[in-house]
């Protein structure tokens, strides 16, 4: 005979209220179903609840035990019961419910405990006390005149530092004049497509995968957006003649997600591209800093600096928080994109900005990207070796550089809706490889799932713990 421990709710205290699944058709299995998915999902019925044995639910709604039974059964499946030995059924832990949708505002999904979202760096990892010294010398060292209205393009302090950082450690080619602060990707991408369009230019060409946000970056900028294939060589920018496009945008060095390197074929036939159509190629730098396994590999820009845009911030080697990024312009781009950033927010942060230029100068950029070389390639290498042992059929890519990789798991298992319903449930933020695709792009090919993950984003102190729920997931 079925135990019932005290503190159970009842049937009766359960209000479960079936004739509403019953109106809609629902047998009474489905009905109960929906009843307690209902109560689970609005808090009704709270993570850690102890529901009543099968036999005494049953009674107290006048039903079968066995549809009580197989409702739960069918519940657990699908993570929102949890079958205990010795405790019975209780309801899963989970994240906190969904915020209740605002019109007109987006909205943020709950904080997962274990955060795997790509492109993120270890907020821990900030050099604050190195920082705020380069801060607290560029405060003092600021002429008056700093503190008032800026050139758009940036303090040329800040300007001088990254032409020449950028020489040294990227490869790029070019002067401070030619060099416009901004507050990150985003702003650079909407500046470049903004001055394109007031020259006549209406299509944009975008990886098949990247940022989820690409297309609309591209079209908020008044461009539509077309799609170029990838393999195992990058983007097919041997495809981009007969596309009609004015601009391309690509991540050369470390594609997003992939983490492959555009081959030198590839980087030369888009450089050819944009001399022979007068097109521009957008260089996304957005990692090319973190390294692991090989040599650095160039920036693009450097093939010709007056067809190559390069795009750089230091989101990744530092904190998005900082919101700084800087665009490297052909000449005949740097008045009309100045123009565009002085209508956008007349110019950049000046604290920000000559902190920045101090960072760099005095070799505190330096020393903290080898720190994050060291970190990351630690936290790769625990990743690796971990996935190797306890999820050996998952085929891990991308890893070489960056702050992320791809997890390509074999045919057959659960399909990436599923593992992401399944990833809340463990108390992961994860990333199907789909949701990477552009909307430009079309109908996708069946494909196994994958996930992209970034493993620069747990914390410090929650990273082996992250890794070993990621594990969980992957062995469903």
């Amino acid at each position: 005979m079925d135990s019932w421990p005290a503190g159970t709710p009842s049937g009766a205290d359960l209000h479960l209220d079936l004739t509403t699944g019953r109106a809609r058709g629902l047998g009474l299995r489905a009905a109960l179903e929906d009843a307690l998915r209902g109560s689970v999902r609005d808090g009704r019925l709270a993570p850690g609840t102890r529901l009543p044995p099968s036999r005494s639910l049953a009674a107290d709604l006048g039903i079968a035990r066995n549809t009580v039974a197989e409702a739960y059964a069918q519940l657990t499946a699908e993570g929102w019961l949890t079958a205990r030995q010795g405790s019975g059924t209780v309801v899963a832990e989970r994240g906190a419910p969904a915020p209740v949708a605002t019109p007109g505002l987006p909205q943020r999904a709950p904080a997962a405990r274990y955060d795997f979202t790509p492109g993120r760096p270890d907020l821990g990892l900030f050099p604050r006390t190195a920082w705020l010294a380069a801060a607290r010398r560029a405060l003092a060292a600021a002429p008056n005149e700093a503190l008032g209205y800026s050139d758009p393009r940036g303090r040329i302090e800040l300007r001088r530092a990254l032409a020449d950082y950028l020489a040294r450690v990227r490869g790029v080619r070019t002067d401070p004049e030619r060099i416009v602060v901004c507050t990150g990707y985003t702003q650079a991408v909407g500046l470049l497509c903004r001055t394109l369009h007031e020259r006549g230019v209406r299509r944009a060409a975008i990886e098949e995968y990247g940022l989820p946000q690409q297309q609309h970056l591209v079209e908020t900028g008044g461009l539509t957006a077309v799609t170029l294939p990838l393999d195992a060589s990058g983007a097919r920018t041997d495809l981009l003649g007969p596309t009609g496009v004015g601009l391309v945008t690509l991540t050369p060095a470390h594609q997003f997600p992939t983490g492959v390197a555009l081959h030198p074929a590839r980087r030369a036939a888009a450089v050819e591209w944009a001399r022979q159509s007068g097109g521009l190629v957008v260089e996304d730098d957005y990692d090319g800093e973190l390294r692991y396994d090989r040599q650095p590999v160039g920036a693009l820009q450097a093939l010709d600096p007056e067809l190559v845009a390069y795009v750089g911030t230091a989101s990744k080697s530092l904190a998005p928080g900082l919101r700084l990024g800087w665009l490297v312009l052909p000449a005949e781009l740097v008045e009309p994109v100045t123009r565009q950033k002085y209508l956008a927010d007349g110019h950049s942060g000046v604290f920000e900005q000559l902190t920045m230029a101090e960072f760099i100068t005095s070799g505190g950029l330096d020393r903290h990207v080898r720190r994050c070389r060291q970190h990351y390639r630690r936290r790769r290498d625990l990743l690796l070796t971990t996935l190797a042992e306890r999820a050996p059929q998952v085929r891990v890519t991308g890893l070489a550089a960056g702050l992320h990789a791809v997890l390509q798991l074999p045919p057959g298992g659960l399909s990436e809706r599923e593992l992401l319903a399944q990833a809340g449930w463990l108390g992961l933020s994860v990333n199907a490889a789909s949701g990477c695709r552009a909307a430009a792009a079309g109908p996708a090919e069946e494909r196994p799932p994958a996930l992209v993950i970034g493993y620069g984003t747990p914390p410090e102190h929650a990273f082996a713990g992250a890794v070993d729920a990621l594990c969980r997931l992957l062995t469903l």
